[in-house]
Formats: C-alpha cells, sequence, structure tokens
C-alpha cells in the first residue's frame, strides 16, 4: 500500500511531538514535512526541540534532521503532504485561520485545536461514536470553495473518558449528567520538571474547559440535517462539569454521576459496555482499540498509572458502577489524554477519513 504523505503543523509541542511518535511506524502514513513556528524555522528538528522533547523515549530516525518549516508558509508546506495534522499553541481566530488557510490549498485538516469545534459544518470526530458526521464536509467545502481540502477536529480531551462511556446507554434516555473530571499536566503541555508547583498539589481550574466539557458532548451526539449542511446539536442530556488540574503525567480521570429517564439495571449496563462494536473496529483501522471499553471490576481500579495505557493508550476503562442516592448511578473512567484525547484520536480519525474517501492521496 503506498502510504499518505503527511505533515504536522505544532510539530514541536508536545501534541505534535506525541502525532511523530505515533507514526513512526504507521502502516498507512509517512512523515514528509514538519511545521511550526518561525522560532524554530529553518532549524533541524532535533535542534528544534532541545531540551523540550517530553518524553522518554528518543526523537525518531525518520525526522531527527528533517527541517522545520514554517507553518505560515500553508502553501509551501501543502505541496509536500496529501493531508496536515494541526497541532498549534495559537489563539481561536489565528487558529481558525492558519486552518481555513490550509484548507484552502486543498490540503485537509484533522485538527487538535479547539477553534473550529462548534462551526455547524466541522466533523467534530470521536470515529467509534459519530462517524457519519463526516458526511457535513460536503457542505464545508462549498462554503471553504475546495474541492478536497476541509477541516475535521477531535474533541477536547477530557470528555473522551466519560462520552465513550455514556454513549451505549442513550437509549436508556439520559436525562442528566454530573461529572468532575482530574486532569493530567499534559494536558496543559507541562512535565514535571517544567512545572514543579504542580506538585502536592490539586488546582481547580482549567480555563474553558468546564464550558467545553458541558457542550461538546451534545454535537458528538447531534446528527446531520436532513440536508447534509450542518450538525444538529443534541438538546439533552444536561451535563454539569467540574475540571480540576492533578499532579500526574498523563491521563484524565472522570467521576460520572447519570440520570435516566427509564433506569437500566446495572448488569444492563455492563452488558452495553461489553457488547459495543464499533465503525472504527469493522473497518479495522489500524488505530483502534478492540475493545473500546472495558470494565474493571476492582474496587480500586482504573487508576491513572495502572490503566492509562489500555489499548495502547487508544481504550477507555470504567470502574465503580454503583447506584446513587440523588442520581441514578455513578462510575469512574479513564482514558489517555495525548493518546485518545489528541494526537491518537486525530490519527484514529484520520484512519477513519481515508477509509471513507475523505482523504485521497494528491496526484
Amino acid at each position: 500500500m503506498k502510504k499518505y504523505r503527511v505533515g504536522i503543523i505544532g510539530a514541536t509541542g508536545m501534541v505534535g511531538q506525541r502525532f511523530i511518535s505515533l507514526l513512526e511506524n504507521h502502516p498507512w502514513f509517512e512523515i514528509t514535512v514538519l511545521a511550526a513556528s518561525g522560532r524554530s524555522a529553518g532549524k533541524l528538528y532535533h535542534e528544534a526541540v532541545e531540551g523540550r522533547w517530553a518524553f522518554s523515549w528518543p526523537i525518531p530516525e525518520n525526522v531527527i534532521n528533517m527541517p522545520v518549516m514554517d507553518a505560515a508558509n500553508a502553501e509551501e508546506v501543502s505541496a509536500l503532504c496529501d493531508f496536515v495534522f494541526c497541532a498549534v499553541a495559537m489563539d481561536k481566530k489565528a487558529t481558525r485561520e492558519l486552518e481555513e488557510r490550509y484548507a484552502k490549498t486543498e490540503t485537509p485538516v484533522v485538527s487538535n485545536n479547539s477553534a473550529c469545534r462548534l462551526l455547524p459544518d466541522v466533523p467534530m470526530l470521536i470515529p467509534e461514536i459519530n462517524a457519519d458526521h463526516a458526511g457535513v464536509i460536503a457542505a464545508q467545502k462549498k462554503r471553504l470553495g475546495t474541492k478536497r481540502g476541509f477541516i475535521a477536529v477531535k474533541p477536547n480531551c477530557s470528555i473522551q473518558s466519560y462520552v465513550p462511556a455514556l454513549t451505549p446507554l442513550m437509549d436508556f434516555g439520559i436525562k442528566s449528567v454530573s461529572v468532575c473530571t482530574y486532569q493530567a499536566i499534559s494536558g496543559a503541555g507541562k512535565t514535571f520538571d517544567r512545572w514543579p508547583e504542580i506538585l502536592d498539589n490539586v488546582i481547580p481550574y482549567i480555563g474553558g474547559e468546564e464550558e467545553k466539557s458541558e457542550k461538546e458532548p451534545l454535537k458528538i451526539w447531534g446528527h446531520l440535517s436532513d440536508d447534509g449542511s450542518e450538525i444538529i446539536h443534541a438538546q439533552a442530556p444536561v451535563i454539569s462539569a467540574q475540571c480540576l488540574r492533578v499532579p500526574v503525567s498523563d491521563g484524565h480521570m472522570a467521576a460520572v454521576s447519570v440520570t435516566f429517564e427509564k433506569k437500566p439495571t446495572a448488569d444492563e449496563i455492563l452488558a452495553r459496555w461489553s457488547d459495543w462494536q464499533t465503525v472504527a473496529q469493522q473497518l479495522s483501522l489500524p488505530s483502534a482499540p478492540t475493545p473500546f471499553i472495558k470494565y474493571m471490576e476492582e474496587a480500586d481500579r482504573p487508576q491513572t498509572r495502572l490503566d492509562r495505557d489500555f489499548e495502547n493508550g487508544m481504550g477507555v476503562t470504567v470502574g465503580r458502577l454503583r447506584e446513587d442516592c440523588l442520581f441514578d448511578y455513578k462510575f469512574v473512567c479513564l482514558s489517555h489524554n495525548t493518546l485518545r484525547g489528541a494526537a491518537g484520536g486525530g490519527v484514529l480519525s484520520a484512519e477513519l477519513l481515508c477509509a471513507q474517501g475523505y482523504i485521497a492521496r494528491k496526484e
């Protein structure tokens, strides 16, 4: 199989580094161009990330001496790849402008950023849950005036711990959800040596995170309009979220309480989690976890350090299902925030879009 040529925009940041690591031996994709801010442009990759490589393993050989291009030069970067992953650290206005500029070079953009997430014609994908939302891409291309260029995004990292656990239960009529997320420092692009003040500490505020946690699931659970021009958000459930930063390196945990219109039994909930077959599995996408969800019987699991790497960090672990005195049930979920929640989710979304024919190789 001839591989797709891939560019990484924002290649020097933590999520960009994750993309590079995940794609080192990917069966479908090969990195052909790296781009970042003007500060890094012109340097070899190992020079651009000197002292900032975030992981214990070395920089992959296929990129260590690759020159970094200026991400602002969209036409030059796009000429070297079939599509790009975008993980830049810019404000929302600048990010949207950059991503649309790449799309208008007829280069699909799979974005880790939040700037375009709530645009009605941009699919926000968790491939196991809402693969059909890619159908809105045709309408987006009309707006952008493109033939093959478009933007697809992945959702906020924290919701990918609990939205997968709630989705198989939707036909029981979920009315309300209360969730508290305990989020790793890598979600802020930090490591312990660069953020010593987080040690022995919990910070009860992450800017913008609670709003994302309450709104983005409703788009994930939404549906395409009859004419396919936009994604209509779901009207329920009501979600109340609190988001805390905790002193762990990777892994976002969520404590969830939920009320139903038709309360299921605990055995029915466990069966839904156990039996869920997803589109990503059916398409045999290389990064798709099998299973997507695993329920852990132990009273003290899932644990962040022990379970965040389930299914190569792409699966979701759930535990402590029990009845609740205010809601119907409560349980705990865990996902890896920079794998499932960021770069890995982006790679899986790109695999889906390739399998569906939305991303094609340039001639």
